[in-house]
């Protein structure tokens, strides 16, 4: 851990490069009148929208939803199969039915989908105008870096992985409170102009909305995921025998929580963060081409009992666009069966930082538990 002394409170780092720009939006966090005890960037930190992707704030007083982020609750489920192995041909079918019959990218499903959760809805303006979305929302995987995947773990068994969020439904519900923080910003000054971190007190009515309608999302973002899974698993199940799921690891990173750390009721914020308390499971996938890690929390105070969500991108989107060659990313992904980068190579595997050094950065957070190999991918 590297400590930085460059702003009204220490910035606490796990990430060995850090850009200079998100260094800058760690600062801006630091120098919070709200912030409390230290800022933490995790080891797969890298430069977000107001603050940086991988950064831990906890707040007195204040959320702030962009230190949340759009994609509200995104995260990842994972699951232990009850099969050991799997031949080519049935991944290869398996990725191809999926791509087929799971909704990706902006596709929606043609049938409102049910959940108990739509019997429970908040009485919002905004969640009211996106409900009806939301239900043909609901098991749709999404675009980016979202995907599904059959992994081989080292304990021998075939493992699935669903990555995804609350959708456009979240998005829409961060748009909305970011922009009445915005205009409320204009007349509390709680934040610094054009540092997109502009918040609500807790205790407003703003405040008080942001955060039921948020955690709404949240519940949303983790049914998308059973969702998922589930159409993902029967596919699977259909294709290999497979009779039941042994374990299943559920989590997000992108929320805030109130909890208490160095003897105050904080709101911490994790933006592309995981919590990893003490004997907590989590999930931190690599790359479509490198390998991901079922982990166990170890509770440091320090980074708020929080761990990586990922291996953290090394370079923007565009940038991978323009410079990475398509031979060498096809190469990256040799002995992997998905369906080709066409003319996108944002997520090809060399985008991200080394998910080996990523661990090896936060053996203090998290404890390694089941290495997972990727032998199919399907992307939105």
């Amino acid at each position: 851990m590297k400590i930085y002394n460059l702003g009204q409170i220490p910035i606490k780092s796990w990430a060995t490069e850090l850009e200079e720009e998100a260094l800058t939006q760690a600062v801006n966090l630091s120098n919070l009148p709200f912030a409390h005890s230290h800022i933490a960037l995790m080891a797969d930190a890298h430069v977000g929208f107001g603050m940086p992707i991988g950064g831990v704030l906890a707040s007195k007083g204040v959320i702030i939803p962009n230190a949340v982020g759009v994609d509200i609750g995104c995260g990842i489920i994972a699951a232990k199969t009850d099969i050991k192995n799997i031949k080519r041909e049935a991944i290869e079918n398996i990725v191809d039915r999926s791509h087929r019959t799971i909704p990706m990218g902006f596709k929606h499903h043609k049938s409102p989908r049910s959940w108990e959760g739509f019997n429970r809805v908040p009485n919002l303006k905004i969640i009211r105008e996106e409900l009806d979305s939301a239900r043909y929302q609901l098991g749709t995987l999404g675009g980016g870096n979202h995907f599904m995947s059959i992994e081989k773990g080292s304990d021998e068994h075939i493992w699935l992985m669903v990555h995804s969020g609350s959708r456009n439904f979240g998005y829409k519900i961060a748009e909305h409170y970011n922009n009445i923080a915005k205009e409320l910003n204009k007349k509390l000054k709680l934040v610094p102009p054009k540092q997109d971190l502009d918040g609500l007190y807790i205790d407003s009515q703003e405040g008080q909305e942001y955060f039921q309608a948020m955690n709404y999302a949240l519940e949303f973002a983790a049914e998308n995921r059973r969702q998922l899974l589930r159409d993902f698993y029967n596919i699977f199940k259909e294709e290999t025998g497979s009779n039941k799921i042994l374990k299943e690891v559920s989590i997000h990173h992108n929320y805030a929580a109130i909890e208490k750390h160095f003897g105050e009721e904080v709101i911490v914020h994790r933006k592309g963060a995981t919590r990893a308390g003490l004997g907590e499971f989590g999930i931190i996938p690599g790359s479509m081409g490198t390998p991901s890690y079922i982990v166990e929390g170890l509770g440091n105070d320090e980074s708020f009992h929080s761990c990586s969500h990922g291996a953290g991108r090394v370079m923007s989107r565009r940038q991978a666009n323009r410079t990475i060659d398509r031979e060498e990313a096809e190469k990256a992904m040799e002995g992997i069966v998905y369906k080709g980068f066409k003319k996108d190579l944002s997520e090809a595997p060399m985008a991200y930082k080394d998910i080996e050094e990523v661990m090896d950065n936060q053996k203090d957070l998290v404890k390694r538990v089941v290495k997972l190999t990727p032998l199919g991918v399907i992307k939105g």
